[in-house]
């Protein structure tokens, strides 16, 4: 079954994928591997003498769209960008269940199909789910991993998030794209984050794709117990999805080796301020 609600939406879709992908000004190589899952396609930029890192999007969205907001990282690192399996993007349309570890299993085998022993991760929300699932599965495969606004840790669903439905639903019956920004705004919070890859990246997501609300569900603290490796867990101080303050007190419990931070006054949606920028790459660097 499609992920796409139409053929001339996957079209659309996969038409601004490749469009926000060439903004980046730095070569991309499709890459494919294959699991048991299905067939995963891979971006492969960013700077080949680097680190390599193994990165995850957020759900519903693409690896192109997640590039262009963590563009810093195409400088100093050899990314591999994975779009999800069974989200939009060049990935087999395969559904798996946010709630075990399939999605951990699935990550564990694309590593071993791009011919990793052990690599590097970043995973922003519903990937830093997927990239916590993978920690509890093969830890011994991750060499450190930054996880951003993540799904996974301590998800907590606030009634206020119901309010989205609201401009949602006339945005559903209007088409008028204020409601895209008014239901974005609850994730935004700040107006000027809202910039027009973002808006056209929710826009496409709501048009064309049929959402996925699961997130990947809370990974068990034993199981995470196991991953030593050395793990930087940021999150959103007015996150509505994923609130810091829920986030960051069970990372620091269940997550053996952790650095935390709180971006102070941002909700889900962000852009990174230059300091957190220099502290991601700092960490990844060491």
């Amino acid at each position: 079954m499609s992920i796409y609600k139409t053929q001339s939406g996957r079209e659309m879709s996969l038409k601004l994928y490749d469009a926000q992908l060439e903004k980046l000004d730095y070569s991309c190589k499709d890459v494919y591997v294959h699991t048991r899952f299905g067939r995963t396609h891979i971006v492969e930029t960013g700077n080949l003498s680097g680190e390599p890192l193994l990165v995850f999007h957020g759900g519903n969205s693409t690896t192109a769209y997640n590039l262009l907001a963590y563009r810093f990282l195409l400088k100093e690192f050899h990314i591999y960008a994975v779009d999800i399996i069974g989200h939009p993007g060049k990935s087999d349309e395969v559904n798996l269940s946010p709630y075990n570890y399939d999605y951990g299993k699935w990550a564990s085998e694309v590593i071993t199909k791009l011919g990793f022993d052990k690599i590097a991760c970043f995973g922003t929300s519903f990937g830093g789910g997927v990239l916590a699932k993978l920690m509890c599965i093969a830890p011994e495969k991750v060499k450190k991993s930054v996880l951003i606004v993540p799904s996974g840790i301590n998800n907590a669903f606030p009634i206020t998030t119901v309010k989205m439905i609201i401009p949602l639903l006339k945005y559903k019956l209007t088409k008028k794209e204020k409601y895209i920004k008014e239901t974005a705004l609850f994730m935004a919070i700040k107006e000027d984050i809202l910039d027009k890859d973002t808006l056209d990246m929710v826009k496409d997501s709501f048009d064309h794709v049929k959402t996925k609300v699961g997130m990947p569900s809370n990974v068990s603290e034993r199981l995470m117990q196991q991953c030593k490796a050395p793990t930087l867990i940021i999150a959103g101080e007015k996150d509505c999805l994923f609130p810091a303050q829920k986030v960051l007190s069970r990372a620091k419990r269940i997550i053996p080796n952790n650095t935390v931070h709180m971006l102070k006054g941002c909700g889900h949606m962000h852009m990174l301020p230059e300091p957190e920028k220099k502290m991601i790459v700092d960490f990844l660097s060491v």
